[in-house]
């Protein structure tokens, strides 16, 4: 049974559901939220055994879905990861993964407007696929499996804000990652057995246009050497987000314009999930 996991109702008032043949199901009874303690917990499992106590819930169109991730403890970043967006953006392709954060507070539903910030005027989309991790991991070691650590992934749009995060960033990017709503996660988290993450298209589509057009294979560092070599240097917890960077594409290429209100951002990976964000 190929289940996966969405957070369903207004903002700060979701509920966790099961999606399975196009239905959701309320997880309400085995869990109050997709939170570290579910995503630890073999969730899939748990929705095996519960299946035929779950109850069905409408949700129709007009349903807001929110990030499958209540709330990160942690996002990490990795820039530069495909060769041709280090070339538009100037940069040689890294040795070794180039890490940075963006705070939680960051996350927001897939399909919620974004608002574009007063006085933005570099504002920029990267599609990205994101890890969602499920075990503790520090220091995994060369005869681990990393993705043993993993539960699954998600769609993420990592918003930038170009003028803050290279002209006065001071040698770090966080500052243009940061903003609130400047990490749309979603819909679904997919559990990593339904998933191969060497292998996914991914595109962005801004105003009906193609901006972004690209595979995962195209990555210097596959999501197994990401999360081995991240868990070098830091703990990574259930429920932390990890993202594997973005292909080229984007607008700090200089090919593009920034977005500005009345854009539309289409963001999709194939077998993962699609994205539509209204810059307002």
């Amino acid at each position: 049974m190929k289940v996966e996991f969405q957070r369903i109702g207004p903002l700060g008032e979701e509920i966790p559901v099961a999606l399975i043949e196009g239905r959701h199901y309320d997880l309400r009874t085995i869990t109050d939220d997709i939170s570290p303690e579910f995503l630890k917990s073999d969730p899939v499992s748990q929705v095996d055994a519960a299946f035929d106590s779950l109850v069905q819930v409408e949700a129709g169109g007009e349903m807001r879905i929110g990030s499958p991730v209540a709330r990160p403890g942690a996002v990490y970043c990795i820039g530069m990861n495909y060769a041709k967006h280090a070339a538009e953006g100037g940069a040689q392709p890294p040795e070794r993964i180039v890490v940075f954060l963006k705070p939680p507070h960051t996350v927001a539903g897939p399909n919620d407007d974004f608002w574009a910030p007063p006085g933005m005027g570099k504002l920029d989309w990267e599609v990205e696929l994101a890890v969602v991790i499920g075990k503790t991991a520090w220091r995994i070691t060369p005869d681990e499996n990393p993705l043993d650590y993993v539960m699954g992934f998600t769609v993420a749009n990592d918003l930038s804000e170009r003028y803050w995060q290279l002209e006065v960033s001071g040698g770090q990017w966080s500052k243009g990652k940061s903003g609130p709503g400047f990490l749309p996660l979603g819909p679904s988290l997919v559990p990593k057995r339904d998933i191969d993450a060497g292998n996914l298209q991914m595109t962005c589509i801004v105003n009906g246009e193609v901006r972004q057009d690209s595979n995962t294979s195209d990555m210097i560092f596959d999501v197994p050497t990401i999360v081995r070599d991240l868990s070098q240097f830091t703990v990574l917890e259930p429920g932390d987000v990890v993202l594997t960077g973005t292909p080229e594409g984007v607008a700090l290429s200089g090919r593009f314009s920034y977005l500005k209100p009345g854009d539309q951002m289409q963001v999709e990976i194939e077998n993962v999930g699609r994205q539509t964000q209204n810059v307002v």
